[in-house]
């Protein structure tokens, strides 16, 4: 640096002697200056020229007679004055600055190229976002007033372009975006949980309910039933697939019927007419019965007395019941509760086992037989002699 100093200075100096050189330029002859008097007083023009370097006024003398050579004076052209020579302390700085010049450009290089690089990987939004800062300072250069829309709430920079308002606060356009997959939203529908924004497709994903059949988020309507969610072209019958109506559903071991396929396959069966019994019914014999259902096997007719008599699973009268049983008496055609007497492949009260002809019990088990008709030994000799 030392060096360096050195040499200005002496540039310096050597500079400002060439200038009061060229300031202080040596006087005309005597002779040039009589001849170029004499050449002027020829034209009849009269230019007063002195030694003084101050300028002076021009005094233009008109005349009457003009040379017709001679409109127009010459005009010589300036004589270049040559450059001084440079002296060594100029040539060696010339050298110097040319060197550092040739070192700046190198450098000036590398950093462009590092520039370069350092920008191809920097992240395309950020440098998104770059070049609107830029836009927007050089707009206010030229004096373009570009009034903020506000602030994104994403990047906290003033809003210039387009804007879109949303969740109560402003975004540019591209930092509008969905907090799971991260897409651009823009001007597309979008749903809002907790204070975020999500596009259609995440909500559904993450927040929607779930069809308990199809496991598939729920997008529109849902039915719940059950304690779980539905689609409701997807709630059926689980036994013939028919979609529930106004009539509704019954469960079954966490699965849901309809009333008709239900009834069919786990309500109780009448003992009679085997279809469900829905309402009011009767139990006997282990099963269920509806009220018309429950009667005689034989006569069909119901129970008013409130006792049945049971014979192979069926309800029987008294009547029918000793009638399947055969223990009826063959004399009055009633049935035989206790003591009875059994004759002729037939039973008997004890008191109408008595003969056909003199209406005697035929107490002793002593009798005759005629025709299928029981007499006593007397009467027998007298109908029937030999």
């Amino acid at each position: 640096m030392e060096e360096l100093d050195a040499l200005l200075e002496e540039l310096e100096r050597s500079t400002l002697q060439d200038s009061d050189e060229s300031s202080n330029p040596d006087p005309l002859p005597l002779d040039q200056h009589s001849r170029k008097e004499s050449n002027l007083a020829e034209t009849s023009e009269t230019v007063s020229v002195q030694n003084d370097p101050s300028p002076l006024p021009v005094q233009l003398v008109y005349t009457t007679h003009i040379q017709e050579c001679n409109i127009y004076s010459e005009v010589q052209e300036p004589k270049k004055t040559p450059h001084p020579p440079k002296t060594s302390a100029a040539a060696q700085l010339d050298e110097l600055m040319a060197h550092l010049c040739e070192m700046q450009t190198q450098v000036a290089m590398k950093e462009d190229a590092s520039k370069k690089h350092i920008a191809n990987k920097q992240d395309p939004k950020a440098s998104l976002d770059s070049m609107l800062g830029g836009l927007e300072q050089d707009l206010q250069d030229l004096g373009v007033a570009a009034v903020p829309k506000g602030h994104c709430a994403s990047c906290q920079k003033p809003i210039a372009g387009k804007v879109i308002h949303a969740l109560g606060r402003a975004w540019h356009p591209e930092h509008f975006v969905c907090t799971h997959c991260k897409e651009e939203i823009g001007s597309s529908p979008f749903f809002e949980r907790s204070g975020l924004a999500y596009c259609s497709k995440d909500y559904h994903h993450l927040f929607s309910p779930r069809c308990a059949y199809c496991a598939a988020p729920i997008l529109d309507r849902v039915l719940t039933a059950m304690n779980q969610t539905w689609h409701p072209e997807h709630f059926f019958c689980s036994h013939c697939g028919e979609v529930f109506g106004a009539e509704g559903f019954h469960e079954k071991d966490k699965k849901p019927y309809c009333r008709k396929d239900f009834l069919a396959m786990f309500s109780p069966k009448c003992g009679g007419c085997n279809r469900p019994v829905l309402e009011n019914y009767l139990s006997a014999m282990d099963t269920v019965w509806h009220p018309e259902c429950f009667v005689c096997g034989d006569c069909f007719s119901s129970f008013s007395s409130g006792s049945f008599f049971e014979l192979d699973g069926r309800p029987y009268c008294e009547l029918h019941y000793h009638r399947r049983r055969g223990t009826l008496c063959h004399g009055c055609g009633q049935p035989i509760t206790g003591r009875c007497i059994s004759a002729m492949g037939h039973k008997f009260h004890p008191e109408h086992f008595v003969c056909a002809f003199c209406l005697t019990q035929l107490s002793k088990g002593i009798f005759r037989e005629q025709d299928d008709k029981t007499y006593c030994q007397p009467c027998f000799t007298k109908l029937f002699p030999l």
